[in-house]
């Protein structure tokens, strides 16, 4: 019987979907095609009339995944953000969460294709981050802090979830990576200013001696 045309559609999309999905929950050499087909309800050789390697299925469920989080992350000012991604929930779904964190490791060792797949989904995270971080513009200091949280949130989640489900670590590693960030995004200079001024008060009580000034050229 011939599938129409809407059919191969869908059926491509849910294989994608299915993958997305699978990939980041046991990364890319954790299943294969026989089994990936058989969990999106598809025959096995049905599978090249889709895609011409699992090496395009892998570029393609990457680019669709990091959409899906690019999307989430969009509604998300930048504390929502945090609080969600270095979350227990999020650290406990990978086949629901951030590509960067579940397959970041994974893309380091496959083909430059599927490398510019994840710059190319970095950049889109940076993007939509900025768009929500009030302090943000179009500085290199500015990009370079986004960087940084992004990185520091990825890491944080991929350490914790190398920890055993049970491990105190694992929570802890989230809530200490977690607390830091918001605290970079809540403080203001002027407060930043007041806890230095407060702590070179406090260290010359200590020492006995009075507050020195800075010398800018060090």
């Amino acid at each position: 019987m011939k599938v129409s045309k809407a059919q191969v559609q869908e059926n491509r999309a849910r294989i994608v979907e299915t993958a997305a999905m699978l990939f980041r929950q046991r990364g890319y050499d954790g299943i294969g095609v026989a089994e990936l087909m058989a969990a999106a309800g598809l025959t096995h050789g049905g599978f090249y009339k889709h895609f011409g390697s699992k090496a395009d299925l892998m570029a393609e469920a990457a680019a669709e995944s990091i959409n899906q989080s690019a999307g989430i992350a969009a509604g998300m000012d930048m504390k929502n953000f945090v609080e969600q991604y270095l979350s227990r929930q999020h650290r406990d779904a990978p086949g629901q969460g951030c590509t960067m964190a579940a397959l970041g490791g994974d893309a380091a060792r496959q083909s430059d294709a599927l490398k510019a797949v994840f710059a190319a989904g970095i950049e889109h995270q940076l993007a939509m981050l900025a768009q929500h971080d009030t302090a943000a513009n179009s500085s290199a200091a500015s990009r370079a802090a986004l960087i940084n949280t992004f990185a520091q949130a990825v890491g944080a989640l991929v350490l914790s979830r190398a920890c055993p489900d049970d491990s105190a670590l694992a929570d802890e590693i989230l809530q200490s990576c977690q607390q830091n960030l918001l605290r970079q995004y809540q403080a203001t200079p002027t407060a930043l200013d007041s806890d230095a001024a407060a702590i070179s008060q406090r260290r010359a009580a200590d020492s006995g001696s009075s507050p020195q000034t800075a010398d800018p050229a060090g």
